[in-house]
């Protein structure tokens, strides 16, 4: 075997069970050696949990204490559990079994059905959604699409909760639970949906536990069966288990006390799933002579991230908060958490973007930055900032903005409208084009208030709101602007983001982000009602709020950035005011809580366009002389209707040269250019250096990297071929 081999993809395997201990600090090695008994980990963000376990469990099997078959590993995903997988085969333990609950209950359902119930396992539902519709039919309520996702979380909730349908009000309210509807009529719904199932012969993913549980509990000899199989037990993610897992989990123990339990209850951050932290919590009431490990060496983020972590930590209240655990960088220093204040949302989200580009610039991968939000309603002025700065971006668990199938069918709508003009009665008694918008939307879900509570209903409704907050902004740029106009900015904009999915930036929801890092997080909209949300209205979910920002926090390895708007849009009234989890913490807000402000000697930044900013001159149009309000007149440096004198031969040849310059980097083509820039250029032709970086979209960098290309096809002229790098 030559040295290449032993490369990080391909480790070598350790020789010797003392060989597998190699590497570990003091804290990962008590875990690995705590091989019998009950063993309680408790691991802070960062701090190496997944390394302690799989080191564990190697240890044991390759010391001969634990039969790699005797060992059952459970996670919560299965991209965790082939994580798992793969690190125990590296440490030469292969045979140990790493996967979900879900995963491992089916697996001995399907092999034990036929011992305990006979015939064939029921064909497992792979989507509830179709059979939870008919059974909402039958109970002659009408769901339309995004209801019926909150529906199905509902039943779902419930089934984890061990909740059946007739109490499930009493158990709504106990929780004190925002319920997407009337919980007598989610009960029905709930029931019938049962008996669907039941006259079908299916059964869907909850019930995999549900009968795995039955089996274990009704049938004695084959729960021997599995307990003598599986001696000892590792669960990862503690915080997240259900009570129908807990259950589960104790039906496979029995009387024994083999059991790894690691979990950090400052990450509960899915209670509305049906998790919670109390089962990490108890541990050690249910066992007290546990073995109590606790893992705070974070290798993940510098010293002033943690800073600002633990700092978050130190305002915590309730009981998760009295088992916090105070993290200890075990890296160099790094710079500063940035806070930057924005007068209103399209300033803060164009100096994100552009700071991103300025990381980009300095070395720092588009891969490795993120830029993270508290609902996924927020992406859309961020791709848009994005896409305007030519940086690529990929989303996560989450559709673009205009391909959501409540924008798509809202642009169908508004799209109808227009054509029907004076025609259509949806726009009787309407007087501007934001209420016509809003008539229109109000037949596609969109009411004045908000609906109750979180879920898909909220998550569309928040879509909707943010195009009546787009016709808002449109409407006071463009004065006079029609429903058709509006239509034409709407296909513009999301013309300009259909493009193929590249490695770029990635933005996602906090919830999204849990068990990722990067190199730079941002943090943004943070400002009370969005960071803790609205709903938020217990304490409890107050702290579950404060959580999910200490999580977003804890994502970033070196770059740190939170800001906030205190306006929605341009000139709005900056009545905002930024989240109180940053009370003390970030510069200017007071006295500094426990454990000190990460940041406090950087200062909070005003952003470019906050309250503070010099103000520029307005931006005149080059044809009739009038002020310019629109980012993409701003851009033409012209009214959208004014003539244009753009040479339509001259923009073809700067489109076909863009086209291939996304090619040769592998990006879409608005990171080259955006269409409004070419336009522009087309329009303007600038003849030297100057005249182009005069040009709203061509920054410094992209003059330096384009400008030569560009110049020359202005001029007629072929782009110089680019020399081969030695």
């Amino acid at each position: 075997m030559t040295a290449a081999t032993h490369s990080t993809l391909f480790p070598q395997v350790p020789e010797t069970a003392d060989a597998v201990l190699a590497g570990l600090d003091p804290e990962q090695r008590e875990v690995a050696l705590a091989l019998h008994g009950p063993v309680c980990v408790l691991a802070g963000a960062g701090t190496g949990k997944t390394r302690a376990i799989t080191h564990r469990i190697a240890y044991g099997v390759r010391a001969g204490i634990l039969p790699p078959a005797s060992v059952l590993a459970v996670t919560f995903t299965n991209r965790a559990a082939g994580e798992m997988r793969g690190r125990l085969r590296q440490l030469g333990a292969g045979g140990v079994q790493a996967r979900t609950f879900h995963s491992a209950a089916l697996r001995q359902l399907q092999y034990f059905w036929p011992k305990a119930v006979g015939g064939d396992l029921p064909r497992l539902l792979e989507r509830k959604v179709q059979l939870v519709a008919e059974a909402a039919a039958r109970c002659r309520v009408r769901l339309d699409r995004n209801e019926l996702r909150d529906v199905t979380g509902e039943i779902e909730w419930a089934k984890v909760t061990q909740t059946v349908p007739g109490d499930y009000p009493a158990a709504v309210a106990k929780s004190q639970r925002d319920a997407p509807r009337d919980t007598a009529e989610i009960g029905q719904i709930y029931a019938m949906y049962e008996q669907l199932k039941r006259d079908r012969g299916v059964i869907d993913f909850e019930d995999v536990l549900l009968l795995t549980v039955g089996i274990l509990q009704d049938r004695h000899d084959i729960a021997d069966q599995i307990r003598r199989q599986y001696q000892h037990f590792v669960v990862d993610e503690y915080q997240d288990v259900s009570p129908l897992q807990q259950r589960l989990l104790d039906l496979w123990m029995g009387d024994r006390d083999n059991l790894c339990v690691v979990g950090d209850a400052s990450q509960t951050i899915y209670s509305f799933t049906g998790a919670t932290p109390d089962h990490l919590l108890n541990f050690r009431v249910r066992h007290p002579n546990a073995t109590v490990v606790k893992l705070v060496r974070d290798y993940r983020s510098t010293p002033q991230v943690v800073h600002l972590a633990n700092g978050l930590l130190s305002q915590a209240r309730g009981r998760a908060a009295e088992h916090r655990l105070e993290l200890i960088s075990q890296r160099d220093p790094g710079p500063e958490p940035a806070y930057t204040e924005y007068a209103d949302e399209p300033a803060e989200a164009e100096g994100t973007a552009r700071r991103i580009r300025d990381l980009i610039a300095s070395g720092v991968p588009a891969g490795e930055i993120a830029v993270l939000y508290r609902i996924n309603a927020q992406s859309e002025v961020y791709e848009q900032a994005l896409a305007d700065a030519g940086v690529p971006y990929q989303l996560r668990g989450a559709e673009r903005f205009f391909e959501r199938e409540e924008v798509r069918k809202a642009g169908v709508a508004l799209r109808g409208a227009a054509r029907a003009g004076g025609n259509d009665a949806l726009l009787d008694d309407t007087e501007d084009l934001p209420s016509q918008v809003r008539a229109v939307l109000s037949s596609n879900g969109w009411t004045a208030e908000p609906p109750a509570g979180s879920g898909a209903a909220r998550d569309r409704w928040e879509s909707l709101a943010a195009l009546v907050r787009l016709s808002e902004d449109f409407a006071r740029a463009k004065p006079g602007a029609t429903l058709s106009d509006l239509v034409g900015e709407l296909d513009e904009r999301a013309a300009a983001q259909h493009a193929p999915t590249v490695q770029g930036v990635t933005l996602a929801s906090l919830h999204a982000a849990k068990g990722l890092e990067w190199d730079a997080v941002f943090l943004v909209g943070l400002t009370e009602g969005m960071m803790p949300i609205t709903y938020a209205k217990t304490d409890e979910q107050v702290e579950e709020e404060r959580r999910l920002l200490y999580v977003g926090v804890t994502r970033a390895r070196e770059h740190l950035s939170l800001s906030w708007a205190l306006s929605r849009s341009p000139g709005g009234r900056a009545s905002r005011r930024p989240t109180r989890f940053l009370k003390g913490l970030r510069p200017g807000s007071g006295k500094l809580g426990a454990a000190g402000g990460a940041g406090a000697a950087a200062g909070i930044e005003r952003g470019s366009g906050s309250g503070r900013r010099k103000r520029r001159g307005p931006v005149l149009c080059r044809v009739c002389g009038a002020t310019l309000t629109e980012a993409g007149e701003m851009k033409l440096m012209r009214c959208e209707d004014c003539p244009s004198d753009m040479d339509e031969a001259l923009y073809e040849r700067l489109r076909e040269w863009r086209a291939e310059q996304a090619r040769g980097l592998g990006q879409p083509a608005y990171c080259v250019f955006t269409d409004k820039t070419l336009m522009a250029i087309a329009e303007q032709v600038p003849g030297s250096d100057g005249e182009l970086a005069a040009i709203s979209g061509v920054g410094a960098r992209k003059l330096d990297r384009f400008g030569a290309d560009v110049l020359a096809i202005c001029a007629g002229e072929e782009p110089a071929e680019g020399e081969e790098t030695p």
